[in-house]
């Protein structure tokens, strides 16, 4: 690895992979204990200094170099790629994250495993592995329904947190050739995915594998087993769980340069032996340094050695300015970014979960369309089983988007952002983790290919009239010169006229999409119209009774977002005491009226204060436990003196005291 002695124990390590299987107990002991050697030594020996080879080429690992890079044309008019998050952590079907969950103790998931395999000091992760079977993984079968569905690229799981290698390591005996499903996974994904003529990545979230990997050295603190060592504390398995971390070294990323050194080695190794359009790191660009930057520049200059050109993508979750491609994990952007991008996101959890619902087609349908109109790409995960096969529903969902696909592939594959993305009451943030909006045919989204240019309506407007504001007649009449108006997926000819409140489109009876109502317009001098976009305020029910939900607050800070907690929208990631929500809210008569908020948190009672009409409102948060069990809260009574518009905040009472909630709703119900 870093020293002289570790790069020997590596390649001795590396010998005894490749020797013949003709003592397979002997030679795998043997493996296991230049292993078990090399890491002790890593972890006990900080590196001297780092081999990072590049491949000659334009780029080097600094900042500066990489900004040489360009977005290759292939990626831009793909617009949609499908994901396979999948590997070993989908055996016990509970969900993302199981790898390090099972080992904490009072976790759903310690609790899930104790019940199912037994105790983490006997039987650990290591023994889940080999369940993996894949035994009904097809991936010609499945790489058919993804094109067909409309995937342009595909990407599958190289190596997640777990440390487990979903490809023929040359450096790494816990992968699945050697195990588990006996098969380079990745390996063939690649082949079906060129054999269907799709482009062909792969994700690596080894880089965070060190530190997320690190409560298998624990124990449980309770109970009848309370301090006998999980199996991860185990020298023996260190090459799985990794050596003990150094006191202090908890970040996303390890600090440690010879586990530095090992991430480069095997991503060197996938890129090298893979060839791929793509490669995606789960954080931002690794270790923050010259490590993670070192393999990007080999990555492209490999890359432009093989092809002649530069057709590779590096992605990250990092802001680029053009050096990669920003990816962004279950968010969007606000607007048009100026340079490509991505969203990655799943139908559900990221590994197969029995508990959760998928989601509805709508959802992935709107989810695409607002992102391509930002000049962004959707890496969608679709959810395997176990067995590498696919739930009924998820089958069904694939092929609806195949027919959605059909119709309004135009308005999608090879476009371009118009001069503004869209209009509408729904008005993302931007950032990752917020991607719950109710969209409605109001909600519409704009792309571009050659002199065309296409308006998506979120949704079928229940009056059948379609009016995109940013395409009203301008007042000086010139400009927006429309010439033709059509509807994809309908032959007839549309009713239109342009008036000063917008371009105003009769739509047939017969509707070519439940989802999207996507216009076709041509005509000279284009350009949206400006007008005054008034988020609505939020308005009483029958009874008089007003709840402000997450959508419709307005949020206030960097990092408060909505996201999406046991299946509905909530406002979280609330982490920091300065930032805070508010609502405008029309109340249709004075009086007293009881305030109640819905709320999750696994703090004790953070306390917050609700302002509404010159009066504050106390109360605590009640601590549930986790952060997607809701309960609800009575804070008190309020008056409202006079009917109509007012603002309401909520904030944190005290900024020395707060500590983080989701908060799902507050309700205003007219006192008796």
């Amino acid at each position: 690895m870093s020293t002289d002695n570790d790069r020997q124990s590596r390649a001795t390590l590396n010998e005894f992979m490749k020797a013949p299987a003709q003592s397979p107990m002997l030679l795998a002991a043997l493996a296991l204990s230049v292993a078990s050697a090399c890491l002790l030594t890593a972890q006990a020996q900080p590196a001297a200094r780092l081999d990072l080879p590049i491949a000659p080429g334009p780029f080097q690992g600094t900042m500066d170099s990489l900004t040489n890079y360009h977005c290759p044309e292939w990626f831009r008019d793909a617009k949609f790629g499908i994901w396979a998050h999948w590997g070993p952590q989908a055996v016990p079907m509970d969900g993302d994250w199981y790898a390090r969950n099972m080992y904490l103790q009072g976790s759903g998931q310690y609790k899930d495993h104790l019940a199912h395999f037994g105790h983490s000091s006997t039987n650990g992760y290591k023994d889940i592995i080999p369940l993996w079977k894949a035994e009904k993984w097809d991936p010609d079968r499945l790489m058919a329904l993804y094109k067909k569905a409309g995937a342009r690229y595909f990407v599958s799981m190289g190596s997640h947190h777990d440390n487990f290698h979903l490809w023929n390591s040359r450096f790494h005996r816990w992968n699945a050739v050697n195990m588990g499903p006996h098969r380079d996974v990745v390996g063939d994904w690649q082949k079906a995915a060129r054999k269907y003529g799709l482009r062909f990545g792969v994700s690596e979230h080894l880089g965070a594998s060190f530190t997320w990997f690190q409560p298998s050295h624990g124990s449980d603190k309770t109970g009848p087993l309370a301090g006998v060592p999980y199996d991860g504390a185990d020298p023996k398995y260190w090459d799985l769980y990794h050596a003990p971390a150094a006191p202090g070294d908890k970040g996303w990323y390890s600090t440690n340069p010879a586990w530095q050194q090992e991430w480069f080695n095997c991503l060197k190794d996938l890129v090298d032996h893979y060839h791929l359009d793509l490669l995606y790191t789960d954080g931002g660009v690794p270790f923050g340094n010259e490590v993670g930057r070192s393999l990007i520049a080999d990555l492209y200059n490999n890359d432009l050695k093989d092809r002649g050109r530069l057709e590779v993508v590096y992605t990250c979750k990092q802001k680029s300015e053009g050096r990669w491609v920003e990816d962004l994990e279950r968010g969007v952007m606000a607007g048009i970014n100026p340079d490509p991008w991505q969203t990655d996101t799943s139908i559900g959890d990221w590994f197969y979960n029995r508990n959760w619902k998928f989601r509805p087609v709508s959802w992935s349908i709107h989810m695409l369309v607002d992102v391509v109109s930002k000049n962004g790409n959707l890496l969608l995960n679709i959810v395997q089983r176990p067995d590498g096969s696919l739930d009924p529903e998820v089958e069904q969902m694939l092929q609806e988007m195949a027919a959605w696909n059909a119709i309004h592939g135009e308005a999608i594959y090879g476009t371009r952002p118009w001069l503004v993305y869209g209009e509408g009451p729904v008005r993302a943030k931007g950032g990752s983790f917020g991607e719950d909006f109710r969209y409605t045919a109001s909600d519409i989204r704009f792309t571009t290919k050659g002199r065309t240019l296409y308006a998506i309506a979120l949704g079928w407007p229940e009056n059948g009239q379609l009016v995109v504001k940013s395409l009203a007649q301008p007042a000086d009449g010139r400009g927006n010169q429309i010439r033709r108006v059509s509807l994809l997926g309908y032959r007839g000819r549309l009713k239109w006229t342009q008036t000063a409140d917008g371009l105003v489109v009769t739509l047939p009876a017969e509707k070519p999409s439940p989802y999207t109502a996507a216009l076709r317009i041509t005509g000279a001098n284009l350009k949206p119209v400006a007008f005054t976009a008034v988020a609505p305020p939020v308005r009483a029910d029958a009874q008089g009774n007003l709840t402000l939900t997450a959508e419709a607050a307005e949020l206030h800070g960097d990092q408060i977002n909505t996201e999406n907690q046991g299946g509905q929208p909530n406002i979280g990631f609330w982490d920091r005491a300065h930032e805070w929500a508010s609502w405008k809210a029309r109340f249709p008569q004075a009086g007293m009226f009881t305030v109640s908020l819905s709320a999750a948190t696994v703090n004790p009672e953070p306390e917050l204060t609700v302002e509404v009409a010159g009066h504050q409102l106390t109360g605590k948060a009640p601590q549930t436990g986790a952060w997607d069990d809701f309960r609800v809260v009575d804070l008190g009574r309020i008056e409202i003196a006079q009917p109509g518009e007012q603002v309401v905040n909520v904030r944190p009472k005290d900024a020395a005291a707060w500590k983080a909630i989701n908060l799902r709703w507050v309700k205003f119900t007219r006192a008796k």
